[in-house]
């Protein structure tokens, strides 16, 4: 049965969406490396939004109604070819936060961490063979998260709220981190990097908002790769449903910052930490779950309205905003600088990606994509590209395309999905963005094929991939052939003669971090309070579960803060105790509290 006019339309503006490399550029191709007069430690902030990929109105679709994004578009610069380095949000999460590839450092399975919020009484769900329900990937010992490097050259530093990096960060990460963390509350002076997580437009608010939807869903384009049915257009309605109302709250976050008269002064930065959120989008590293939207608006609108062409992938983040804040980008990152002083001096030919465990079940896929190609190598081509995920069956269109393969009555492009995979594809992503036709054996493409497939193999020798040993046995090599992580040794404390004396802090695990606090007699106990400002899980837990939760204007008591040490001397007075934590990633950590010359281990024998 032909699809009705106004659908065939629809899958067109869906089309450009996700090719937004084929819209016009008032401004296209390469940005200087810094984009007019900017401060010496700008202020810079992350607004990440969750699992969508350009189906946004400054990226050509037009049912996605975005005004405050679409301004800051083009206020700024968009990036019409970005791209994480997975197609689920831990492994990419882990990527922007380390600079680094998850398939080179242990951390491409979805997930290995406790994840977004967790309800009390229920309990994670286990993990196959025997791997623990959450542990922390043990990252080589000079990794770091990297706004640990801001801190120590003197920004405040704040995250609200998700992590999710696949493991437990270091005290030394954030200045503070939580649903009231917030630029507004740094010490008079200083630049800050502020990040703020939006989760509105998450996989599981498809399935779990009741808001009144703002999209006809007999007006919403159906993709090719899914059938024409109510419960999928529900889904996609409500999809486009909650990206509207998540560009309503990016628009209060803006104000805020007009409001402070930081607008103006600040680089922002807009992305999603991987593509769609729907079934056969998120968990892909196929166009439509790996490409996302980029936006970075720099101080008084330098370079506004540009459509940037060059590849950029998440990796690249981490040292990008180093670059910018003007401190040194770690030779050991594996990402390049694509903005500041250090911007690498060759823009990147490809971006990579890879897909393992998805939950309970394992996969190994790996992706190179240039300008317009993108190429695809299936380590386990008997293993069909649909993965039984209990977690995604919340969603009512993968209940109902479900029932379909069971009824025998799914058109032949969904019907795909449940098949063989072949050891390698092919597809030109720009006349072919969904990805239907595989040209891996289309002899018209064998120089295109053999340019990806190397690629793909130096990439692979370049940086290693873990994804090649068994998750227990990785496990095993991480935690030094125990059966737990290692414990970071206790940090020591020791007096130093220097003129006016003090003490310095050691700790014998190498890559560990140290931060320390101090406690000083007579000052006030009570710690103080934050409002709650935040866009991520806990405020929308609050909204849909109530009690327990954050709900916007509460008052949250605030963490202690530790401060990064950095080999400094500390001055302490008699009676002040010095409280130190030491951690490498993926490690127990260690804790000790000093006080006139005495050091004990608070909770350890």
């Amino acid at each position: 049965m032909p699809l009705p006019k106004r659908t065939h339309q629809g899958v067109l503006r869906l089309v450009l969406a996700l090719g937004s490399m084929l819209l016009p550029a008032a401004h296209a191709g390469t940005l200087p490396a810094q984009p007019g007069p900017q401060p010496a430690r700008p202020n810079i902030v992350w607004i990440t939004v969750e699992d969508i990929t350009t189906f946004l109105g400054a990226y050509g679709d037009r049912e996605a109604m975005t005004p405050n994004i679409d301004r800051l578009a083009r206020e700024g610069v968009l990036y019409t070819h970005a791209y994480q380095a997975a197609g689920v949000c831990a492994p990419a999460r882990a990527a922007l936060i380390t600079g680094m590839y998850p398939t080179s450092v242990g951390a491409q399975h979805m997930r290995t961490g406790p994840g977004e919020i967790q309800i009390p009484g229920r309990a994670m769900a286990p993990k196959p063979d025997g791997i623990p329900a959450t542990y922390s990937v043990v990252l080589p010992e000079q990794v770091k998260a990297f706004p640990e490097y801001l801190r120590k050259a003197g920004y405040y530093t704040s995250n609200n709220q998700k992590q999710d990096y696949q493991f437990e960060a270091p005290v030394t990460v954030w200045d503070e981190n939580g649903p009231a963390a917030s630029f507004r509350n740094r010490p008079a002076g200083k630049p800050f990097f502020s990040v703020f997580n939006f989760f509105l437009t998450h996989e599981s608010m498809v399935a779990l908002r009741k808001d009144p939807l703002r999209v006809d869903p007999a007006q919403v384009a159906v993709p090719p790769i899914f059938p024409d049915s109510p419960a999928v257009r529900g889904d996609i309605a409500r999809m486009y449903t909650n990206i509207r109302m998540m560009d309503d709250q990016v628009g209060e976050l803006i104000r805020m910052l007009k409001e402070d008269g930081l607008y103006d002064n600040t680089i922002i930065f807009f992305f999603s930490d991987n593509g769609g959120n729907l079934p056969w989008m998120k968990r892909e590293i196929l166009e439509r779950g790996t490409h996302v939207p980029l936006i970075v608006r720099f101080p008084g609108g330098a370079h506004a309205g540009t459509r940037a062409r060059e590849l950029v992938s998440g990796v690249d983040l981490a040292p990008t905003v180093l670059s910018l804040a003007g401190v040194p980008v770690p030779a050991y990152m594996q990402g390049q600088a694509f903005l500041g002083a250090q911007r690498a001096k060759v823009a990147r030919r490809y971006v990579f990606a890879a897909r393992d465990r998805m939950d309970t079940e394992y996969d190994r896929v790996r992706m190179v994509r240039d300008g317009r190609y993108r190429y695809l190598y299936n380590y386990m081509p008997e293993r069909p590209y649909y993965q039984d995920l209990k977690f995604r069956l919340m969603l009512p269109m993968m209940r109902d395309i479900l029932q379909r393969k069971a009824d025998g009555t799914l058109p032949a492009a969904t019907a795909a999905w449940f098949g063989p995979k072949p050891v390698e594809e092919l597809y030109d992503a720009e006349r072919d963005p969904w990805e239907l036709h595989n040209l891996a054996d289309d002899p018209r493409y064998r120089a295109k094929l053999e340019e990806l497939r190397q690629a793909f193999h130096d990439w692979t020798a370049r940086y290693g991939d873990m994804g090649g040993i068994p998750e227990r046995d990785m496990l095993k090599q991480m935690w030094l052939g125990g059966d737990k992580p290692p414990a970071t040794a206790l940090p020591e404390v020791r007096e130093v003669a220097e003129a006016g004396g003090g003490v310095r802090i050691a700790c014998a695990t190498p890559g560990a971090s140290i931060g320390y606090w101090i406690e000083r007699p007579g000052a006030a106990q009570v710690p103080p309070r934050h409002v709650v400002q935040s866009w991520d899980y806990e405020r929308l837990a609050g909204e849909m579960l109530g009690k327990g939760f954050a709900k916007v204007g509460d008052m949250r008591p605030v963490p202690q803060a530790w401060t990064v040490y950095d080999n400094e001397v500390i001055a302490l007075k008699p009676g002040e105790i010095l409280l130190v934590n030491a951690m490498r990633i993926g490690y127990a950590p260690a804790r000790i509290d000093y006080v006139d010359g005495k050091t004990s281990a608070p909770g350890q024998d």
